[in-house]
């Protein structure tokens, strides 16, 4: 009677775990996909598997050091020597540091030649050194070898170059990381949206196309809510993060999508009605676009496939906004483009940030909170680097600790 007893609180205690798992996720098949709804408590619960050691900042404002007086940096890659490189976007170059963050050197500067760029949006290293630079305001992608003189070029005539990272097979994954505009119409009206996804081979041929934006009704709104990031892993699954559409999905090499996940929010991404206020007087155009909730701001994939995602517990608070002020000028037949940051730019701390870490099904296993800004995040090995691009325009170092 006893062990009876002992079997029957045994089974119960089962099924209360199992219906707690099951109360925190709801799996379900939408259109032959899997569909995961993650409520806020993750599968670990209050026992975290992960937590983050402080490693250090890359990057400094105030200092007399101009190697690490970054302005708006925009990425960051780590070679097999784990040596440092920091694309400097705003001042158009690479910097290069050694494990210890001693400055190396720099390469690349404003210009529209060989191994120059103009703002530059990404980079990425392959085994030799190489550096791939995603370089839209130049219309091309530039290789360039360790010692910053250039391989090859691929151009882009009809599309700006977006967002590249290089996969495994030594193809060129690129994000548009949005929806081009054009005036008088939308871009859908007569062949649809694009994909999110493009693969291209080293010449700048697309390979194949994935990933589906989503159609609104406003122009300008479907341009900014299908803004996103993406990631790799080690076997070419694509992972993309929509910034303000709360869906991360995960892509299989040849584009099929093997599931997408959501999560319990505290604001709403109905994006259905809002309608940018387009003025024009003359040949100026005035686009004052609504209040659109951020939901992410990053993702990357660690060595063991869980998928960290920068999520915004809250939306940004008036006293904590930075505006982008943007200048485009044309003189003798040359475009300038200078981009400045106004608002609360002296803020560093902030509590609005957490990550979210999902297992390779799209289960959301916890969150941990974050103490500053962040517009971006890589994850090489058992590092994590954060990006604070507008305020403090430097990288947060940390080290994965397993428990």
């Amino acid at each position: 009677m006893k062990k009876l007893f002992q079997l029957n609180v045994y089974i119960t205690s089962l099924l209360l775990i199992f219906s707690a798992f099951l109360s925190a996720q709801k799996v379900e098949t939408v259109d032959g996909v899997r569909v995961v709804h993650n409520e806020k408590s993750g599968k670990w619960g209050k026992n975290p598997k992960v937590s983050l050691e402080f490693v250090r900042r890359i990057g400094e404002l105030e200092t007399e050091d101009e190697n690490i007086a970054f302005h708006i940096p925009s990425d960051i890659a780590i070679d097999d020597q784990g040596n440092i490189y920091v694309l400097d976007a705003g001042n158009h170059r690479i910097q290069k540091f050694d494990p210890d963050g001693k400055y190396l050197a720099t390469f690349g500067r404003r210009g529209q030649g060989p191994g120059e760029f103009f703002m530059p949006s990404s980079l990425d290293l392959d085994y030799q050194g190489y550096m791939y630079v995603s370089d839209p305001q130049n219309q091309r992608v530039q290789i360039l070898k360790p010692d910053g003189t250039e391989h090859k070029t691929i151009s882009f005539h009809q599309t700006p170059a977006g967002i590249v990272r290089l996969n495994k097979s030594g193809e060129l994954v690129m994000g548009k990381g949005g929806i081009m505009v054009r005036m008088g119409g939308s871009e859908s009206d007569s062949q649809g949206l694009p994909k999110v996804i493009k693969v291209l081979d080293l010449e700048g041929n697309v390979q194949r196309e994935f990933g589906e934006a989503k159609k609104f009704k406003d122009e300008f709104i479907e341009r900014n809510a299908n803004s996103f990031h993406f990631a790799l892993d080690k076997d070419n699954n694509v992972y993309v993060a929509f910034d303000f559409q709360n869906r991360i999905e995960k892509y299989s090499p040849e584009g099929q999508i093997l599931w997408s996940s959501d999560r319990d929010l505290s604001y709403s991404t109905d994006l259905s009605k809002l309608k940018a206020d387009v003025k024009r007087t003359g040949g100026n155009i005035n686009i004052q676009m609504p209040q659109m909730n951020r939901c992410s701001n990053g993702i990357a994939v660690d060595g063991k496939g869980r998928v960290w995602v920068v999520n915004l517990k809250r939306q940004m608070e008036e006293e904590e906004r930075v505006g982008t002020r943007l200048g485009v000028t044309m003189a003798g037949g040359q475009r300038s483009i200078s981009m400045s940051f106004e608002g609360a730019t002296d803020l560093r701390e902030t509590d609005m940030y957490q990550l979210e870490i999902y297992d390779q099904e799209g289960i959301l296993l916890g969150t941990m909170p974050l103490t500053h800004f962040v517009d971006d995040i890589w994850i090489v090995k058992d590092r994590v680097f954060m990006l604070d691009k507008m305020r403090g325009a430097q990288f947060y170092e940390y080290r994965i600790i397993e428990k």
